[in-house]
């Protein structure tokens, strides 16, 4: 069975092969989920998605695809935030991230989002993504590295930070601003390497795990209980990708 997997810096192509067989492709921007389905793959997966300097993936795109037959999942990023959006129509969301935006207790899209290097770079992060410093400062707090206190300190000094500017040094520097004492904040800086967590990563992983254990099990053919509407939007859309010579920005962001 044919399946695409959209990722970027969440997890790299070789990371991804390791667990899934299938054809890689660079974080979606508008039109790349359309592009992909015309190929007739039965699974479509979207874990980044670029936006800011592109046009970003529209959801039409993906009930486009699932009114052809394609099962389209979504983790970890971009796909997580789809997926919870699109449940309903029949995208399915895999993982810890997607859980939480589905139950309203993750709203902002920023969540999620990095900056990151191109292509050449190897799609490599250059900031955290706030989901992560979350469960890492979590992680911290339950091992005794700083207290509750000052864990909410560092969660709203990445909260203030616009999310190309999240890192983990950042944050120790506004949270010494803030009077956390710098005795946990030594120890946080040393236990770090140790304590960091990935959850995209990790949701990643597990998206790619379930859509091969779906197709051992057999998959059949997407179905849906929509009819897919085919309004302006989506022509312009359509007409857009078909015509389109889209500018290659310094640096995407998913």
């Amino acid at each position: 069975m044919k399946v695409h997997i959209f990722t970027g810096p969440t997890l790299s192509a070789e990371e991804g092969l390791r667990e899934l067989d299938a054809m890689y492709r660079p974080p979606a921007a508008q039109g790349d989920v359309y592009h992909a389905a015309q190929e007739e793959p039965a699974v479509i997966g979207i874990l980044d998605g670029s936006f800011e300097h592109v046009p970003s993936m529209a959801h039409k795109e993906v009930l486009w695809a699932m009114s052809r037959g394609i099962h389209v999942f979504g983790a970890a990023s971009l796909g997580a935030l789809r997926a919870a959006e699109l449940g309903p129509f029949g995208m399915e969301g895999v993982g810890e991230i997607h859980a939480a935006y589905a139950r309203g207790d993750l709203t902002d899209d920023d969540e999620v989002a990095v900056a990151h290097r191109l292509a050449e770079g190897g799609y490599r992060p250059v900031s955290e993504a706030m989901v992560n410093m979350r469960e890492t400062l979590r992680r911290a707090t339950l091992r005794g590295v700083i207290t509750e206190g000052s864990r909410e300190a560092l969660i709203q000094a990445a909260r203030e930070l616009f999310y190309a500017e999240r890192c983990y040094p950042a944050i120790l520097a506004s949270g010494r601003v803030r009077g956390v004492p710098e005795a946990e904040l030594s120890a946080l800086r040393d236990a770090l390497p140790e304590l960091r967590v990935d959850v995209k990563k990790r949701d990643a992983l597990a998206m790619l795990r379930l859509i091969r254990e779906r197709i051992a099990s057999g998959l059949a053919r997407k179905e849906v209980r929509f009819p897919f509407q085919h309004t302006d939007a989506w022509a312009s859309i359509t007409r857009r990708v078909h015509e389109r010579a889209a500018p290659i920005p310094d640096e995407r962001r998913s």
